[in-house]
């Protein structure tokens, strides 16, 4: 009995895995846009850029939520990854 739950069981995992597979593989894989800041680029700046007729404050909190940013300090040539528009 117990070997007979735990074939059911996993043929359910596997049914489930299957699925999810099925559904990942029939989506491509989009790399997020990224930008390399450029010396004199701002948080500001490049939200502003980015995200145009947007609020620009949300757009500086978004960049710097993904990009897990503490403060607002910038470094020429660091990548950024954008938020999608």
């Amino acid at each position: 009995m117990v070997l007979v739950l735990l074939a059911l069981v996993a043929s359910l995992a596997s049914a489930v895995l299957f699925t999810t597979a099925s559904r990942a593989d029939d989506q491509p894989v989009v790399a997020p846009p990224t930008l390399k800041v450029q010396p004199g680029d701002t948080l500001w700046d490049i939200a502003t850029r980015v995200r145009p007729g947007r609020d620009g404050q949300a757009a500086v909190a978004e960049i710097r939520r993904i990009n897990h940013l503490d403060g607002y300090g910038l470094t020429p040539g660091q990548i950024l990854i954008l938020p999608r528009t």
